[in-house]
């Protein structure tokens, strides 16, 4: 086991530099199952969660290089298994992806149900509706989800979401762009990483067309060439690090962004009262004085993601007057860390879907658990900004999502380490 120990009350203050999107990572590496041929993937973040998708491509039978750091080729040519190992597949949540992978490339696929973090109830029932309309059999149990082609073969179709879903949208997508004809998903998604698949796919030869609108065309190919592309900076690390600043009072270069996608947390931000200065590929955060209240509620992209959600709640604990947090998406997932706030002195009362936020002069700080990625980053800017010593637990949470965390805190001035027991 391992923890973090955080001296807090230093404001932030540098340069920070952001990795590769995760949630692109785990999008792209899976889809590489599609290329024949290597693909030279740059920008990678080296977090748990890739290691663990490699690990499983490699088991697979995929042949993975890394030739230098955040740099993988991946070549899937000689892939012939479908049953990716159950074990790693159960550690994270973006495994799913293997499905609509599998299927595309061998018409079939036998994957264990993923892993990851527990903070909600997330059904794959948009995923299975997706594979469906593309002429696939479904076999589902408690442990894995077995796909077959149906008694007409897999072909394009039409498919309406009946909800918004980041995975659905994505695992279709891959699913589709080596099936026969055209497919066209409705209600899709909008996420920046969305937009990132589609791009990395249409570079090896697909033909993905609408992404980042609500309705998505994919015209079936033939094959997918290798080809080299890098991956988008990380929006969730970029505002991860943004609400650091902003609750520790510093200020902060923000580097390798894509400002644009910041939009949605720059804005919130700058209503609390922060200092947001836009450049071609950075933002500045200069927070003095303190935070004003504010209301946030999260949506699906471009609106204010899910995956702040937790970051912006330590701001609005530090915060002037009474702040009104409220979720949209995953609406359990206040239960995950409001208490361990609490703990350190936040004033935080939960009514169904929303969070009242009560701002304090301070926090202080405690021993806290982690309960999932994103709820683990708001105890560590907590554990920052408050006095004292603050232990965070659980901290593998952290990893699956975080390149180099401790280092680039450090850079910043922070009293940060990482502890072995």
């Amino acid at each position: 086991m391992a923890r973090y120990e955080i001296k807090g009350g230093t404001p932030l203050s540098g340069t920070v530099t952001i990795s590769g999107a995760k949630n692109a990572a785990v999008a792209i590496l899976p889809a590489s199952l599609l290329v024949a041929g290597p693909c030279r993937i740059e920008n990678v973040p080296d977090i748990s969660d890739v290691r663990i998708l490699l690990s499983i491509l490699e088991g697979m039978g995929a042949d993975i290089q890394r030739p230098e750091e955040n740099v993988v080729i991946i070549d899937c040519s000689k892939v012939t298994d479908t049953r990716p190992n159950p074990e790693l597949v159960k550690k994270m949540r973006a495994s799913y992806y293997l499905m609509g992978a599998l299927l595309g490339r061998c018409g079939r696929a036998h994957v264990a149900l993923p892993g990851g973090c527990n903070f909600a109830s997330r059904p794959i029932d948009q995923h299975i509706k997706g594979f469906e309309a593309l002429g696939a059999d479904v076999e589902e149990t408690d442990d894995y989800v077995e796909l077959e082609p149906g008694p007409h073969g897999l072909q394009g179709n039409r498919i309406c979401l009946d909800i918004v879903s980041v995975g659905a949208t994505i695992n279709i997508i891959i699913a589709a762009v080596l099936l026969p004809g055209q497919t066209i998903i409705e209600n899709a998604a909008k996420e920046p990483h969305i937009v990132d698949l589609a791009n990395f796919l249409n570079t090896m030869g697909a033909n993905v067309s609408g992404a980042g609108t609500d309705t998505v065309k994919i015209r079936g190919v033939e094959s997918l060439k290798g080809g080299t592309y890098a991956i988008i900076p990380d929006q969730i690390e970029a505002g991860t690090y943004l609400a650091a600043a902003a609750a520790t009072g510093g200020n902060v270069l923000v580097r390798n962004v894509i400002p644009k996608h910041m939009d949605c947390i720059t804005s919130k931000l700058a209503e609390m009262g922060a200092e947001i200065s836009n450049y071609d590929d950075a933002l500045r955060i200069r927070a003095a004085g303190r935070l004003r209240h504010t209301t946030v509620k999260t949506h699906p992209y471009p609106g204010f993601p899910t995956d702040m959600q937790a970051q912006i709640c330590v701001c609005m604990s530090l915060a002037s007057g009474v702040s009104r947090l409220t979720e949209s998406v995953y609406e359990t997932r206040f239960f995950g860390y409001c208490s361990e706030l609490e703990s350190m002195g936040a004033d935080i009362q939960i009514n169904g879907k929303t969070a009242i936020v009560t701002g304090t002069d301070r926090l202080y700080g405690a021993t806290v658990s982690a309960h999932d990625l994103r709820a683990g980053a708001a105890l560590v800017i907590a554990g920052l900004a408050a006095e004292g010593t603050t232990w965070v637990k659980n901290i593998h949470y952290v990893e699956r999502g975080y390149e180099r965390l401790i280092g680039k805190l450090t850079a910043l001035g922070a009293a940060i380490r990482r502890v072995e027991d």
